[in-house]
């Protein structure tokens, strides 16, 4: 049994994940709604995906610039 105790730091981001997965779900529905704005009988499984494939594409350069340490603050 692990009894360690969080860190603050683990607290705090800890208490905000939904409030994060929320802001990022509101950030691929108003994207996906702006598609369905500009493009006539827009296809909505192509424009989702498209959208996901956007969004993991740059969580996937955050995490290779998280790895490089980029976001480091002292």
């Amino acid at each position: 049994m692990n009894t360690d105790k969080p860190t603050p730091l683990e607290q705090e981001i800890e208490n905000r994940r939904e409030e994060i997965k929320d802001e990022l779900e509101s950030l691929f529905k108003s994207n996906l709604k702006i598609s369905h704005w500009d493009v006539p009988e827009v296809d909505g499984q192509k424009s989702s995906e498209m959208i996901l494939e956007i969004l993991q594409e740059k969580l996937d350069e955050l995490r290779v610039e998280v790895k490089e340490k980029k976001y480091e603050y002292s």
